[in-house]
C-alpha cells in the first residue's frame, strides 16, 4: 500500500515541507546560491517538483513545468517518504540504484543542506497529514 494515497496529497504534503523550509533562507543558501534547477520525479504517485536555485528565494513548483533542468532525480515517492523519516539510507538508495539521476552527478551535492532542512520538517508534516510510519 502507498503512503500517499494521491498526487494532490503528495502535493500538499511537499508544498507544506517546502514552505516551511522557504522560511529559513540561512538554511539552504548552498543551493539557492547554486544557479541550479532541479527536477525531482516520483512515482507512485506520479508527480513532479522542480526547484529553481539559480537566485534567492528558492522557487518551488509542483507539476510537469517546460525546460531542462541541470539534474533530474527519479525515486518512488515512499522511498523519500522512507528517506526523510530516517527509515531509508539515501546513500544505499543511491548505490542499490533506487534513486535514478540524469546530469551532473557533483552537482547534487547543493542539495544536501536543501535536503537535510526538508528531512528535519518532514517528520512533523508527515505526522500532521497522518502518514504512516510518522
Amino acid at each position: 500500500m502507498a503512503v500517499y494515497d494521491s498526487t494532490e496529497q503528495f502535493y500538499a504534503v511537499m508544498k507544506d515541507v517546502f514552505d516551511q523550509v522557504m522560511q529559513h533562507p540561512d538554511h539552504i543558501e548552498s543551493f539557492t546560491r547554486s544557479n541550479l534547477v532541479i527536477r525531482m520525479s516520483t512515482t507512485d504517485p506520479d508527480a513532479e517538483i522542480l526547484l529553481d536555485g539559480r537566485q534567492p528565494p528558492l522557487e518551488v513548483f509542483f507539476g510537469e513545468r517546460p525546460g531542462r533542468a541541470n539534474l533530474e532525480i527519479s525515486l518512488e515517492a515512499d522511498l523519500l517518504h522512507a528517506m526523510w523519516l530516517g527509515v531509508e539510507s539515501t546513500q544505499q538508495a543511491f548505490l542499490t540504484g533506487r534513486i535514478r539521476t540524469r546530469g551532473n552527478l557533483l552537482k547534487a551535492m547543493q542539495l544536501v543542506e536543501l535536503f537535510a532542512e526538508a528531512e528535519r520538517i518532514y517528520p512533523a508534516v508527515a505526522q500532521q497529514y497522518g502518514l504512516p510510519g510518522a
